[in-house]
C-alpha cells in the first residue's frame, strides 16, 4: 500500500539546502496543524515553496484519513546533519478495520524545513519509511535498506522475520515503486513467491543518475501481512555517504 509513504509532508530529492531553522513553536504549530481535521489550520501554516506544495499536501493528508481515520502525526526536532542543518523527524500512526482485519500503520521521515519565522516554506526529504501489518499479533520482521547510495551501487533490499518460523509457511513478494505510483499513492504488482528462507532478500542496483529509488515489500505470514516501504535516495556524490 504505497499510501503509507507519504505520510507527512510529501517528498522532494536532493541534498538539503540552507534554510532557517524553525522554531519549537513552529514546529507545534505544525503538529497540531496535521493533527486537526480541519485544513485551515495547516493551510495558514504553509507556503508554497522548495519541495512543498501546500494543495497537494493537503489532498494527500485527506486521502490517507479516508485509509486510516484515526491518523495522528507527531513532529520532533532531531538529531542535526551532519552539515549542521536542522532536521525534523515526522512519525506517522494509525489504524484501519478491513473486511474484519485490523491493521496498523507505522511510518516515519525525517526532513530539513524551510522558514520565515511563521509558516514552514519549503522542505528536503531525506529518509522515509513505513510499515503497515496485520494481525492479532504483530509477526516481528527487520528492515534492512540503506537510506543512500551511490549510483551504479549494488545493495541489499531485505526483510527478515526475526523469529524461527518452526515449519510456517511464509510467501512474499518485493517491487519497485514508480514517481508516478509514489505521487499519485498508488499500489505497485506484487508478485508472491514461497520464500525459502525467513525474510526476503534481494540485490538490486541503484541508477546510473542521481535520484530516488523506491520499494515495496509484502510479507504473508500465518499470523497475518505486513507491507514495508522505503525510499532510497541515490547520490554521485561519495561524500553523501559518510557519517
Amino acid at each position: 500500500m504505497v499510501g503509507v509513504l507519504c505520510a507527512a509532508l510529501g517528498s522532494v530529492a536532493g541534498v538539503p539546502a540552507r534554510a532557517a531553522s524553525p522554531s519549537p513553536e513552529l514546529l507545534q504549530a505544525l503538529e497540531r496543524a496535521l493533527n486537526d481535521r480541519d485544513d485551515a489550520a495547516l493551510a495558514a501554516l504553509l507556503q508554497a515553496g522548495p519541495g512543498l506544495d501546500p494543495a497537494q499536501l493537503r489532498q494527500r493528508r485527506q486521502l490517507l484519513r479516508q485509509q486510516f481515520p484515526d491518523l495522528s502525526w507527531q513532529v520532533k526536532a532531531g538529531t542535526p546533519h551532519k552539515d549542521g542543518q536542522p532536521i525534523v523527524s515526522i512519525n506517522t500512526t494509525g489504524t484501519r478495520v478491513q473486511d474484519g482485519v485490523s491493521y496498523r500503520l507505522d511510518a516515519q521521515q525525517t526532513l530539513t524545513l524551510q522558514s520565515d519565522g511563521r509558516h514552514v516554506s519549503g522542505q528536503t526529504l531525506l529518509t522515509e519509511s513505513s510499515m503497515l501489518r496485520s494481525g492479532e499479533k504483530a509477526v516481528p520482521v527487520v528492515v534492512q535498506i540503506p537510506d543512500v547510495v551511490l549510483t551504479g551501487q549494488r545493495y541489499d533490499v531485505d526483510l527478515i522475520v526475526d523469529e524461527p518460523l518452526d515449519g510456517a509457511l511464509v510467501a512474499g513478494g518485493i517491487a519497485a515503486v514508480s514517481p508516478a505510483q509514489v505521487a499519485a499513492m498508488e499500489s505497485p504488482s506484487l508478485e508472491l513467491g514461497a520464500l525459502g528462507g525467513g525474510g526476503i532478500f534481494k540485490t538490486v542496483r541503484a541508477p546510473l543518475t542521481p535520484g530516488v529509488q523506491t520499494w515495496a515489500l509484502l510479507l504473508v505470514h500465518p499470523r497475518g501481512v505486513v507491507t514495508a516501504t522505503k525510499r532510497v535516495r541515490v547520490v554521485a556524490d561519495r561524500k553523501v555517504l559518510e557519517p
